[in-house]
Protein backbone atom coordinates (compact mmCIF):
# COMPACT_ATOMS: atom_id res chain seq x y z
CA UNK A 1 0.00 0.00 0.00
CA UNK A 2 1.35 3.46 -0.75
CA UNK A 3 2.48 5.23 1.95
CA UNK A 4 3.01 8.96 2.40
CA UNK A 5 6.33 10.39 2.29
CA UNK A 6 8.25 9.31 5.58
CA UNK A 7 5.63 7.82 7.24
CA UNK A 8 3.47 4.81 7.34
CA UNK A 9 -0.22 6.49 6.95
CA UNK A 10 -1.32 5.59 3.59
CA UNK A 11 -1.60 8.53 0.77
CA UNK A 12 -5.22 8.10 0.39
CA UNK A 13 -5.72 8.47 4.04
CA UNK A 14 -3.75 11.56 4.45
CA UNK A 15 -5.81 13.36 1.32
CA UNK A 16 -8.88 12.21 3.16
CA UNK A 17 -7.79 14.15 5.89
CA UNK A 18 -7.10 17.15 3.88
CA UNK A 19 -10.00 16.43 2.60
CA UNK A 20 -12.03 17.12 5.56
CA UNK A 21 -10.95 20.60 5.88
CA UNK A 22 -11.77 21.54 2.61
CA UNK A 23 -15.60 19.58 3.67
CA UNK A 24 -16.20 22.10 6.15
CA UNK A 25 -15.05 25.13 4.08
CA UNK A 26 -17.36 23.99 1.22
CA UNK A 27 -20.22 23.41 3.60
CA UNK A 28 -19.81 27.54 5.16
CA UNK A 29 -19.37 28.69 1.77
CA UNK A 30 -22.48 27.47 0.41
CA UNK A 31 -24.35 26.19 2.85
CA UNK A 32 -24.80 30.68 3.13
CA UNK A 33 -27.05 29.94 -0.12
CA UNK A 34 -29.56 27.92 0.98
CA UNK A 35 -30.46 29.50 4.25
CA UNK A 36 -30.15 33.53 2.72
CA UNK A 37 -33.63 34.16 3.25
CA UNK A 38 -33.75 32.90 6.77
CA UNK A 39 -30.85 34.92 7.48
CA UNK A 40 -32.51 38.23 5.94
CA UNK A 41 -35.71 37.55 7.66
CA UNK A 42 -34.36 37.14 11.04
CA UNK A 43 -32.02 40.36 10.63
CA UNK A 44 -34.25 42.87 8.78
CA UNK A 45 -32.44 42.69 5.34
CA UNK A 46 -33.66 42.26 2.00
CA UNK A 47 -32.36 39.12 -0.18
CA UNK A 48 -30.18 41.66 -2.35
CA UNK A 49 -28.63 42.71 0.63
CA UNK A 50 -28.06 38.90 2.06
CA UNK A 51 -25.91 38.43 -1.27
CA UNK A 52 -23.71 40.60 0.62
CA UNK A 53 -22.84 38.03 3.13
CA UNK A 54 -21.86 35.96 0.18
CA UNK A 55 -19.50 38.97 -1.05
CA UNK A 56 -18.21 39.24 1.71
CA UNK A 57 -16.90 35.75 2.42
CA UNK A 58 -15.57 35.63 -0.67
CA UNK A 59 -13.78 39.17 -0.15
CA UNK A 60 -12.29 37.17 3.14
CA UNK A 61 -10.73 34.42 0.84
CA UNK A 62 -9.71 37.33 -1.72
CA UNK A 63 -7.75 39.12 1.20
CA UNK A 64 -6.79 35.83 2.87
CA UNK A 65 -5.23 33.83 0.23
CA UNK A 66 -2.07 36.08 -0.43
CA UNK A 67 -1.41 37.38 2.55
CA UNK A 68 -1.43 34.22 5.04
CA UNK A 69 0.27 32.43 2.08
CA UNK A 70 3.00 35.29 2.22
CA UNK A 71 3.41 35.80 5.90
CA UNK A 72 3.21 31.43 6.31
CA UNK A 73 5.87 30.84 3.66
CA UNK A 74 8.62 29.87 6.54
CA UNK A 75 6.19 27.80 7.92
CA UNK A 76 6.20 24.37 7.72
CA UNK A 77 3.35 23.13 6.03
CA UNK A 78 1.06 20.99 8.05
CA UNK A 79 1.78 23.38 10.64
CA UNK A 80 0.57 26.23 8.77
CA UNK A 81 -2.41 23.95 7.96
CA UNK A 82 -3.12 23.53 11.44
CA UNK A 83 -3.59 27.14 12.01
CA UNK A 84 -5.47 27.62 8.94
CA UNK A 85 -8.30 25.61 9.85
CA UNK A 86 -7.71 26.69 13.40
CA UNK A 87 -8.64 30.23 12.47
CA UNK A 88 -11.80 28.93 10.02
CA UNK A 89 -13.05 27.52 13.20
CA UNK A 90 -13.27 30.55 15.28
CA UNK A 91 -14.70 32.77 12.15
CA UNK A 92 -17.61 30.42 12.17
CA UNK A 93 -18.26 30.16 15.62
CA UNK A 94 -18.29 33.98 15.45
CA UNK A 95 -20.93 33.58 12.79
CA UNK A 96 -23.44 31.71 14.61
CA UNK A 97 -23.18 34.58 17.60
CA UNK A 98 -23.53 37.41 15.62
CA UNK A 99 -26.31 39.96 17.11
CA UNK A 100 -26.75 41.93 13.80
CA UNK A 101 -27.08 41.79 9.80
CA UNK A 102 -23.71 44.05 10.19
CA UNK A 103 -21.29 41.98 12.50
CA UNK A 104 -22.69 38.98 10.74
CA UNK A 105 -21.01 40.78 7.06
CA UNK A 106 -17.70 41.14 9.38
CA UNK A 107 -17.70 37.67 10.62
CA UNK A 108 -18.16 35.83 7.08
CA UNK A 109 -15.27 38.46 6.07
CA UNK A 110 -13.10 37.08 8.86
CA UNK A 111 -14.26 33.21 7.98
CA UNK A 112 -13.30 33.76 4.39
CA UNK A 113 -9.76 35.15 5.39
CA UNK A 114 -7.97 31.18 5.84
CA UNK A 115 -9.85 29.86 2.80
CA UNK A 116 -7.55 30.28 -0.06
CA UNK A 117 -4.68 29.69 1.80
CA UNK A 118 -5.75 26.12 2.81
CA UNK A 119 -7.02 24.73 0.03
CA UNK A 120 -3.13 26.24 -1.83
CA UNK A 121 -1.09 24.48 0.78
CA UNK A 122 -3.40 21.41 1.16
CA UNK A 123 -2.94 20.89 -2.96
CA UNK A 124 1.15 21.42 -2.31
CA UNK A 125 1.19 19.45 0.20
CA UNK A 126 -1.53 16.27 -2.15
CA UNK A 127 0.69 16.32 -5.28
CA UNK A 128 4.32 15.89 -2.91
CA UNK A 129 2.78 12.53 -1.92
CA UNK A 130 2.30 11.28 -5.38
CA UNK A 131 4.42 10.43 -8.39
CA UNK A 132 3.87 13.47 -10.94
CA UNK A 133 1.76 12.26 -13.96
CA UNK A 134 -1.27 12.07 -11.02
CA UNK A 135 -0.94 15.58 -9.41
CA UNK A 136 -4.54 16.65 -11.24
CA UNK A 137 -6.33 13.74 -9.19
CA UNK A 138 -4.58 14.15 -6.21
CA UNK A 139 -5.49 17.65 -5.85
CA UNK A 140 -8.90 16.47 -7.21
CA UNK A 141 -8.96 14.19 -3.89
CA UNK A 142 -8.55 16.99 -1.91
CA UNK A 143 -11.10 19.40 -3.92
CA UNK A 144 -13.73 16.48 -3.28
CA UNK A 145 -13.96 17.70 0.29
CA UNK A 146 -15.37 21.09 -1.24
CA UNK A 147 -17.87 19.23 -3.38
CA UNK A 148 -18.67 16.50 -1.48
CA UNK A 149 -20.09 19.17 0.95
CA UNK A 150 -22.49 20.23 -1.67
CA UNK A 151 -23.77 16.79 -1.36
CA UNK A 152 -24.19 16.21 2.28
CA UNK A 153 -22.56 19.55 4.26
CA UNK A 154 -24.38 22.39 2.51
CA UNK A 155 -28.24 20.27 2.62
CA UNK A 156 -27.75 19.21 6.15
CA UNK A 157 -26.63 22.78 7.13
CA UNK A 158 -29.57 24.07 5.20
CA UNK A 159 -31.85 21.57 6.54
CA UNK A 160 -30.46 22.04 10.08
CA UNK A 161 -30.90 26.08 9.67
CA UNK A 162 -34.28 25.75 8.26
CA UNK A 163 -35.14 23.65 11.51
CA UNK A 164 -32.97 24.88 14.25
CA UNK A 165 -32.66 28.84 12.91
CA UNK A 166 -29.43 30.05 10.59
CA UNK A 167 -27.30 30.00 13.67
CA UNK A 168 -27.20 26.54 13.85
CA UNK A 169 -25.42 26.23 10.48
CA UNK A 170 -22.95 28.15 11.40
CA UNK A 171 -22.26 26.16 14.78
CA UNK A 172 -22.55 22.96 12.82
CA UNK A 173 -19.19 24.12 10.46
CA UNK A 174 -17.47 24.97 13.57
CA UNK A 175 -17.95 21.81 14.73
CA UNK A 176 -16.20 20.59 11.19
CA UNK A 177 -13.55 22.36 11.63
CA UNK A 178 -12.61 20.74 14.96
CA UNK A 179 -13.23 17.65 13.07
CA UNK A 180 -10.64 18.58 10.58
CA UNK A 181 -7.83 19.90 12.73
CA UNK A 182 -7.49 16.34 14.21
CA UNK A 183 -8.06 14.88 11.01
CA UNK A 184 -4.59 16.91 9.75
CA UNK A 185 -2.95 16.73 12.90
CA UNK A 186 -3.25 12.75 12.85
CA UNK A 187 -2.70 11.72 9.20
CA UNK A 188 -0.89 14.54 6.99
CA UNK A 189 2.88 13.82 7.23
CA UNK A 190 4.94 16.70 8.48
CA UNK A 191 6.97 18.35 5.81
CA UNK A 192 9.98 20.11 5.22
CA UNK A 193 9.91 24.18 4.81
CA UNK A 194 11.29 24.71 1.09
CA UNK A 195 14.76 25.73 0.46
CA UNK A 196 14.64 29.68 0.06
CA UNK A 197 11.57 29.84 1.38
CA UNK A 198 10.14 33.24 2.57
CA UNK A 199 7.58 36.42 2.00
CA UNK A 200 10.33 37.60 -1.30
CA UNK A 201 10.55 34.00 -2.61
CA UNK A 202 6.85 33.76 -2.82
CA UNK A 203 5.50 37.61 -3.71
CA UNK A 204 7.92 36.41 -6.99
CA UNK A 205 4.87 34.74 -8.57
CA UNK A 206 3.53 38.89 -8.76
CA UNK A 207 6.19 39.29 -11.45
CA UNK A 208 4.71 36.40 -13.82
CA UNK A 209 2.20 37.18 -16.58
CA UNK A 210 1.16 33.92 -16.80
CA UNK A 211 0.37 34.09 -13.26
CA UNK A 212 -1.84 36.73 -13.23
CA UNK A 213 -3.57 35.33 -16.89
CA UNK A 214 -4.46 32.14 -15.13
CA UNK A 215 -5.80 34.03 -11.91
CA UNK A 216 -7.99 35.95 -14.05
CA UNK A 217 -9.34 33.38 -16.67
CA UNK A 218 -10.87 32.09 -12.49
CA UNK A 219 -11.58 35.48 -11.67
CA UNK A 220 -14.22 35.25 -14.67
CA UNK A 221 -14.66 32.35 -16.37
CA UNK A 222 -16.18 31.21 -12.59
CA UNK A 223 -18.13 34.26 -12.04
CA UNK A 224 -21.16 32.95 -14.05
CA UNK A 225 -21.70 29.76 -12.01
CA UNK A 226 -21.41 31.76 -8.79
CA UNK A 227 -24.07 34.66 -10.26
CA UNK A 228 -26.66 31.91 -10.51
CA UNK A 229 -25.50 29.48 -7.08
CA UNK A 230 -26.08 32.75 -5.09
CA UNK A 231 -29.21 33.08 -5.38
CA UNK A 232 -30.15 29.91 -5.82
CA UNK A 233 -32.89 29.13 -3.24
CA UNK A 234 -35.01 32.14 -4.25
CA UNK A 235 -34.80 31.35 -8.32
CA UNK A 236 -36.32 27.77 -7.11
CA UNK A 237 -38.68 28.69 -5.02
CA UNK A 238 -39.91 31.83 -7.25
CA UNK A 239 -39.41 30.37 -10.97
CA UNK A 240 -38.89 26.27 -11.10
CA UNK A 241 -41.71 25.42 -8.19
CA UNK A 242 -39.75 24.12 -5.66
CA UNK A 243 -41.00 24.06 -2.72
CA UNK A 244 -38.63 25.39 0.67
CA UNK A 245 -38.39 21.75 1.89
CA UNK A 246 -37.28 20.62 -1.85
CA UNK A 247 -34.07 23.48 -1.56
CA UNK A 248 -31.98 21.05 -0.07
CA UNK A 249 -32.30 18.64 -2.42
CA UNK A 250 -31.76 20.63 -5.05
CA UNK A 251 -28.67 21.59 -3.12
CA UNK A 252 -27.07 17.96 -3.12
CA UNK A 253 -27.99 17.60 -6.90
CA UNK A 254 -25.65 20.53 -7.59
CA UNK A 255 -22.79 18.68 -4.76
CA UNK A 256 -23.61 15.51 -7.17
CA UNK A 257 -22.63 17.12 -10.24
CA UNK A 258 -19.60 19.07 -8.51
CA UNK A 259 -18.34 15.75 -7.38
CA UNK A 260 -18.83 13.73 -10.47
CA UNK A 261 -16.92 16.84 -12.55
CA UNK A 262 -13.98 17.42 -10.01
CA UNK A 263 -13.39 13.86 -10.30
CA UNK A 264 -13.28 13.94 -14.41
CA UNK A 265 -11.66 17.02 -14.45
CA UNK A 266 -8.77 15.59 -12.01
CA UNK A 267 -8.27 12.82 -15.10
CA UNK A 268 -8.76 15.47 -18.38
CA UNK A 269 -6.58 17.65 -16.41
CA UNK A 270 -3.64 14.79 -15.92
CA UNK A 271 -4.06 14.44 -20.09
CA UNK A 272 -4.39 17.81 -20.66
CA UNK A 273 -4.40 20.98 -18.69
CA UNK A 274 -5.31 23.66 -20.94
CA UNK A 275 -7.87 21.47 -23.60
CA UNK A 276 -10.24 20.61 -20.16
CA UNK A 277 -9.80 24.31 -19.37
CA UNK A 278 -10.99 25.03 -22.63
CA UNK A 279 -13.85 22.47 -22.58
CA UNK A 280 -15.04 23.21 -19.17
CA UNK A 281 -15.48 26.89 -19.78
CA UNK A 282 -17.24 26.49 -23.08
CA UNK A 283 -19.59 24.28 -21.59
CA UNK A 284 -20.41 26.32 -18.84
CA UNK A 285 -21.30 29.35 -20.84
CA UNK A 286 -23.39 26.87 -23.13
CA UNK A 287 -25.30 25.73 -19.86
CA UNK A 288 -26.24 28.92 -18.22
CA UNK A 289 -27.25 30.88 -21.80
CA UNK A 290 -29.89 27.40 -21.65
CA UNK A 291 -30.53 28.29 -18.00
CA UNK A 292 -32.57 31.27 -18.78
CA UNK A 293 -34.82 28.66 -20.26
CA UNK A 294 -34.92 25.73 -18.37
CA UNK A 295 -35.35 27.71 -14.93
CA UNK A 296 -39.14 27.27 -15.70
CA UNK A 297 -39.70 23.75 -14.48
CA UNK A 298 -38.96 21.47 -11.94
CA UNK A 299 -37.59 18.64 -13.65
CA UNK A 300 -35.74 20.78 -16.34
CA UNK A 301 -34.48 23.10 -13.32
CA UNK A 302 -32.79 19.88 -11.67
CA UNK A 303 -31.18 18.76 -14.85
CA UNK A 304 -29.68 22.19 -15.79
CA UNK A 305 -28.27 22.66 -12.02
CA UNK A 306 -27.20 19.44 -12.55
CA UNK A 307 -25.14 20.21 -15.42
CA UNK A 308 -24.01 23.91 -14.30
CA UNK A 309 -21.82 22.27 -11.60
CA UNK A 310 -20.78 19.41 -13.50
CA UNK A 311 -18.82 22.14 -16.39
CA UNK A 312 -18.60 24.29 -13.34
CA UNK A 313 -16.29 21.74 -11.69
CA UNK A 314 -14.56 20.42 -14.19
CA UNK A 315 -11.78 23.00 -14.65
CA UNK A 316 -10.95 23.29 -11.12
CA UNK A 317 -8.41 20.73 -10.87
CA UNK A 318 -7.05 21.86 -14.19
CA UNK A 319 -7.16 25.63 -13.07
CA UNK A 320 -4.98 24.87 -9.74
CA UNK A 321 -2.54 22.39 -11.81
CA UNK A 322 -1.93 25.29 -14.10
CA UNK A 323 -0.80 27.78 -11.40
CA UNK A 324 1.08 25.10 -10.24
CA UNK A 325 2.80 24.83 -13.50
CA UNK A 326 3.45 28.55 -14.33
CA UNK A 327 4.49 29.67 -10.60
CA UNK A 328 8.05 28.76 -10.85
CA UNK A 329 9.06 28.33 -7.05
CA UNK A 330 6.44 30.66 -5.65
CA UNK A 331 4.12 27.75 -5.49
CA UNK A 332 2.39 28.62 -1.86
CA UNK A 333 1.06 31.92 -3.24
CA UNK A 334 0.45 31.47 -6.58
CA UNK A 335 -1.55 27.94 -5.32
CA UNK A 336 -3.24 29.87 -2.63
CA UNK A 337 -4.04 32.64 -5.42
CA UNK A 338 -6.04 30.02 -7.33
CA UNK A 339 -9.22 30.34 -4.46
CA UNK A 340 -8.79 33.92 -4.35
CA UNK A 341 -9.37 34.43 -8.47
CA UNK A 342 -12.34 32.25 -7.71
CA UNK A 343 -14.07 34.25 -5.02
CA UNK A 344 -13.37 37.45 -6.37
CA UNK A 345 -15.33 35.09 -8.80
CA UNK A 346 -17.59 34.35 -6.28
CA UNK A 347 -17.94 38.59 -5.10
CA UNK A 348 -18.49 39.34 -8.82
CA UNK A 349 -21.21 36.77 -9.48
CA UNK A 350 -23.31 37.43 -6.64
CA UNK A 351 -22.88 41.40 -7.01
CA UNK A 352 -23.97 41.16 -10.70
CA UNK A 353 -26.56 38.62 -10.06
CA UNK A 354 -27.94 40.78 -7.24
CA UNK A 355 -27.82 44.06 -9.58
CA UNK A 356 -29.81 42.37 -12.36
CA UNK A 357 -32.03 40.96 -9.73
CA UNK A 358 -32.33 44.70 -8.22
CA UNK A 359 -33.38 46.00 -11.52
CA UNK A 360 -36.41 44.16 -11.72
CA UNK A 361 -34.87 41.75 -14.51
CA UNK A 362 -35.58 38.45 -12.54
CA UNK A 363 -34.18 35.52 -10.93
CA UNK A 364 -33.04 33.91 -14.41
CA UNK A 365 -30.96 37.33 -15.58
CA UNK A 366 -28.23 35.98 -13.34
CA UNK A 367 -27.43 33.40 -15.70
CA UNK A 368 -27.38 35.52 -18.67
CA UNK A 369 -24.31 37.54 -16.87
CA UNK A 370 -22.65 34.37 -15.87
CA UNK A 371 -22.70 33.34 -19.80
CA UNK A 372 -20.95 36.43 -20.95
CA UNK A 373 -18.51 35.92 -17.78
CA UNK A 374 -17.94 32.44 -19.07
CA UNK A 375 -16.95 33.82 -22.51
CA UNK A 376 -14.95 36.69 -21.29
CA UNK A 377 -12.77 33.31 -19.04
CA UNK A 378 -12.30 31.84 -22.43
CA UNK A 379 -10.71 34.48 -24.04
CA UNK A 380 -8.47 35.50 -21.34
CA UNK A 381 -7.32 31.38 -21.18
CA UNK A 382 -6.83 32.06 -25.07
CA UNK A 383 -5.00 35.11 -24.75
CA UNK A 384 -2.88 33.46 -22.01
CA UNK A 385 -2.71 30.27 -24.56
CA UNK A 386 -1.25 32.52 -27.45
CA UNK A 387 1.27 34.26 -25.42
CA UNK A 388 2.71 30.68 -24.30
CA UNK A 389 3.36 29.62 -27.34
CA UNK A 390 4.65 32.86 -28.61
CA UNK A 391 7.50 32.80 -25.58
CA UNK A 392 8.21 29.28 -26.76
CA UNK A 393 8.61 29.94 -29.72
CA UNK A 394 11.02 32.66 -29.15
CA UNK A 395 12.93 30.14 -26.87
CA UNK A 396 13.27 27.53 -29.69
CA UNK A 397 14.84 30.51 -32.04
CA UNK A 398 17.43 30.66 -29.11
CA UNK A 399 20.70 28.73 -30.60
CA UNK A 400 22.08 26.07 -27.82
CA UNK A 401 25.60 26.69 -26.58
Amino acid sequence: MTTASGTDVPVWLSLTALAVGGFGIGTTEFATMGVLPDVAGDLGATIPQGGHLVSAYALGVVVGAPVLAVLGARLPRKALLLALMGAFTVGNALSALAPSFGTLVVARFASGLPHGAYFGVAALVAASLVPPGRRARAVARVMLGLTVANVVGVPLATLLGQQLGWRSTYWSVAVIGVLAVLAVSRAVPETAVQPGAGPRQELGALRRPQVWLTLLVGATGFGGFFAVYSYIAPTLTEVSGFSESGVPLALALFGIGMTLGTELGGRLADWSVVRTLFLGLSSVAVVLAAFTVTAGGVVTAGASILAISVTGSLCLPALQTRLMDVAGDAQTLAAAGQHAALNVANALGAWLGGLVIAAGLGYTAPAVVGAVLAVVGLGVLTVSVLLERQGSDARALVPSA
